[in-house]
């Protein structure tokens, strides 16, 4: 049964990190749409990566453990941050500024939840 309840608490606690690190990249997402540019890291600004650096330090330290979390209760990796990070870096000419590549983002993450 302790083990039982070890797990229970642990999958608990998955569920808490998971709803914080959602709650953190929706916080960005929106400063992103409001035009504060860096999160997507499209254009190689210094200053724009240094505002984001502690928003993506607290996002990779929360999938971390989310990760952590999921591979002793024999879970799937957490594709979100996975997914997040792919998403960010240099883009060619054609594509959608940071501001509405931020709010397709919390499009589609409104409409999975």
């Amino acid at each position: 049964m302790a083990k039982a309840d070890r797990l229970a608490r642990l999958d608990d606690r998955r569920a808490e990190l998971e709803a914080e690190y959602l709650a953190a990249l929706v916080a960005a997402l929106r400063v992103t749409v409001a035009g504060k540019w860096g999160l997507f890291d499209q254009q190689k600004d210094k200053v724009a990566q240094k505002r984001v650096a502690p928003v993506l330090a607290e996002l990779d330290e929360l999938a971390g453990e989310i990760d952590k979390a999921r591979d002793q209760l024999f879970m799937p990796p957490f594709d979100l941050h996975r997914e997040f990070l792919a998403a960010r870096g240099p883009v060619g000419p054609e594509a959608v500024g940071e501001p509405k590549q931020a709010q397709a983002w919390l499009d589609r993450l409104a409409a999975e939840t």
